[in-house]
């Protein structure tokens, strides 16, 4: 198979989180464990940093990973999912994986993964270790894919532990209370491993405290230790805790790398172009000035709709798009009843239907028209907008997906 067969194969065998759903959730780590002692252990052979947390896992992974390039390290990033690309997902300073070491890699495993059935993101977490371990990075830089306790990631022990939030979603899978919620994330504390809390709550304060107890593991809320703003790349109000995590995150790690103060500032500053993170408030354009953003949760909608709200602007035009499992009475009264909606479905199996959207936002008082896919409707946004407007793309990392 050359390397699209290969993508295909991947996307084909078993249902996918990101395109499916619920169905493609795995509640245990037998077949990540099984897989991993096929490949020969690789998470037992490098270095690893964990990250888990609502929102702001993929952010404060690719800060990490920037700081840690710009102190002269050799440092592999895996996240999850990718914007256009599924090589995204795995970089050695900012440089994708090769096709070619994706083709070899299922060619030579494809009959373990078809016999034992292992899903794409198994596959995927196995193909990302063994990269790292044959191409003997300093350091991987390993981000959650869903909750933590039971995330395919979760079979390795890495210096340090790091969460960034806690807020409700994938309710389905982790619960509908913050201690319950908190309590898969903190599934990721192993013994004697410090941890990195970002933002809490006093309910997910004493989880973390709890498990940190259990595993006897130092324990760091960054958001009382750190007081200084370091400026970065990435603009979104929401960087602010993450910043903070990273900052106590390189401090943990002191003793196993040297970080200078300069090259800690080059790597915030410089975290778009070390990595290539795309879709943290990002800019597309300007008069009219168009930012697009991958929050899609209620926590993370609201930093950003308010950020937007600071913006100076005549007229706001809002290219809305969600998933079909997205609590809506939950999201859309969140949403400025001021703007503009040009409603859409991502081209996605799980994109909600655009007539479906946008007849639930009328109810929250959210006007607009649809359209029959997202460039069409930031098209549409794009003609009828003046210089002195503001074009906000969001709802879905799909929507973002189909735009950068």
């Amino acid at each position: 198979m050359n390397y699209n067969e290969t993508i295909e194969w991947m996307f084909a065998q078993l249902p996918m989180y990101q395109h499916q759903g619920a169905s493609a959730y795995k509640k245990d780590l037998t077949n990540t464990l099984l897989l991993a002692k096929h490949l020969g252990n690789p998470e037992t052979k490098i270095k690893t940093i964990h990250v888990a947390g609502t929102n702001g896992k993929g952010s404060t992974s690719s800060m990490i990973a920037s700081v840690l390039q710009e102190a002269g390290y050799k440092v592999g990033l895996y996240t999850s999912p990718h914007l256009k690309d599924f090589r995204e997902r795995i970089k050695i300073n900012g440089s994708m994986i090769p096709e070619k070491f994706i083709v070899d890699f299922i060619a030579e495993n494809r009959p373990f993964f078809t016999v034992n059935s292992l899903s794409f993101f198994e596959m995927t977490v196995g193909l990302a270790l063994d990269y790292f371990v044959k191409e003997e990075v300093d350091v991987a830089v390993i981000e959650v894919g869903l909750g933590g306790r039971l995330d395919s990631t979760n079979i390795i022990s890495p210096l340090v532990s790091v969460i960034t939030n806690i807020g409700f979603d994938h309710v389905q899978f982790l619960g509908n209370t913050l201690e319950g919620i908190a309590f898969e994330k903190a599934g990721i504390i192993k013994p004697n491993v410090p941890v990195v809390i970002g933002e809490y709550t006093k309910e997910t304060r004493e989880v973390f405290m709890n498990k940190a107890n259990e595993c006897d593991s130092e324990i760091y809320f960054a958001s009382d230790l750190i007081t200084e703003d370091y400026p970065c790349s990435l603009l979104g109000d929401y960087q602010f805790h993450n910043k903070k995590s990273v900052v106590q995150a390189i401090k943990v790690l002191k003793d196993y790398f040297l970080v200078s103060e300069e090259q800690l500032h080059a790597g915030l500053i410089n975290v778009v172009e070390n990595t290539g993170l795309l879709g943290r408030w990002q800019q597309l354009q300007s008069n009219p000035k168009v930012i697009c953003d991958t929050a899609h949760n209620s926590h993370g909608l609201k930093i950003v709709l308010n950020q937007v709200q600071k913006e100076k602007f005549e007229q706001l035009h809002i290219v809305l798009g969600v998933v079909n499992d997205k609590d809506l009475d939950d999201i859309l009264p969140l949403f400025p009843k001021n703007a503009k909606y040009y409603f859409c479905k991502p081209n996605v199996p799980r994109g909600l239907e655009k007539n479906i959207l946008k007849n639930t936002a009328e109810n929250f008082g959210l006007n607009g028209f649809v359209y029959d896919s997202v460039s069409e409707a930031y098209r549409e946004a794009l003609s009828k907008s003046a210089e002195n407007d503001f074009i906000y793309i969001g709802g879905s990392t799909f929507v973002v997906a189909e735009i950068v």
